[in-house]
C-alpha cells in the first residue's frame, strides 16, 4: 500500500506563486518504481491532469493550462514530488491531487484519472483576484 500526503496549498493573490509538495510513503514503496502526477479538481468540475513526471525525472508533460507556469519535479532521495506554481489565476482556485503510477517504462505518465493507482487526500489552493 502506497500513502501519498500532500502540503502547500493556501490562499494567494492573483499573480502569486505557491509550491506544493507530495510525500510518498509505504512499507514495500520504492518511490523510483513511480511515475508521479498531479491533478487538480474544481468545485463542480471533473478531475484533470495538471502535470506528470517520468520515474527519473528527466522528462515532464503539462495540461496546456499550465505550460510555462507551473513547473514539476521530484526529490527520489526524499521520496517527494512538488509542484511550483507561479503566475497564478483565479482559475487555478482548486483541490490539488497527487498521483502515483506504477511504471513499466521511463515515460511521462498517462493524463487519465483511470491510470493512477495511488491517490492523495489533496490540497486547497484558492486564488483571489
Amino acid at each position: 500500500q502506497v500513502q501519498l500526503v500532500e502540503s502547500g496549498g493556501g490562499l494567494v493573490q492573483a499573480g502569486g506563486s505557491l509550491r506544493l509538495s507530495c510525500v510518498a510513503s509505504g512499507r514495500t514503496m520504492t518511490f523510483s518504481d513511480y511515475k508521479m502526477a498531479w491533478f487538480r479538481q474544481a468545485t463542480g468540475n471533473a478531475r484533470e491532469f495538471v502535470a506528470g513526471i517520468s520515474v527519473k525525472g528527466d522528462s515532464t508533460n503539462y495540461a496546456d493550462a499550465v505550460r510555462g507556469r507551473f513547473t514539476i519535479s521530484r526529490d527520489n532521495d526524499k521520496n517527494t514530488v512538488f509542484l511550483q506554481m507561479n503566475s497564478l489565476k483565479p482559475e487555478d482556485t482548486a483541490v490539488y491531487h497527487c498521483a502515483a503510477d506504477l511504471a513499466y517504462n521511463d515515460y511521462v505518465p498517462d493524463t487519465t484519472v483511470g491510470a493512477m493507482d495511488y491517490w492523495g487526500e489533496g490540497t486547497l489552493v484558492t486564488v483571489s483576484s
